[in-house]
């Protein structure tokens, strides 16, 4: 999940790969705007095929609390 995840962020902000790690913060460090994350999350919900809890989504400040809420929401599936 996490391989994919930094290619989608790398897809929405010019980073480089290595640049996202789990400690990473989206807006502080990635760069991101809350119209980028949103239709991040939006790509992330048709790729895996969940669905992504709006309040939830809100909570999420590091690319590692990403991976963990995907991956949760993956294995409820």
């Amino acid at each position: 999940m996490f391989d994919k995840l930094v290619k989608i962020i790398c897809n929405y902000v010019e980073v480089e790969p290595s640049a996202v790690v789990p400690e990473a913060r989206f807006v502080e460090d990635l760069g991101f705007n809350s119209f980028d994350f949103m239709s991040m999350l939006g790509e992330i919900e048709d790729e895996f095929d969940i669905e992504i809890d709006q309040m939830a989504a809100i909570d999420i400040r590091t690319v590692g609390e990403a991976a963990e809420y995907f991956e949760k929401l993956l294995a409820e599936k």
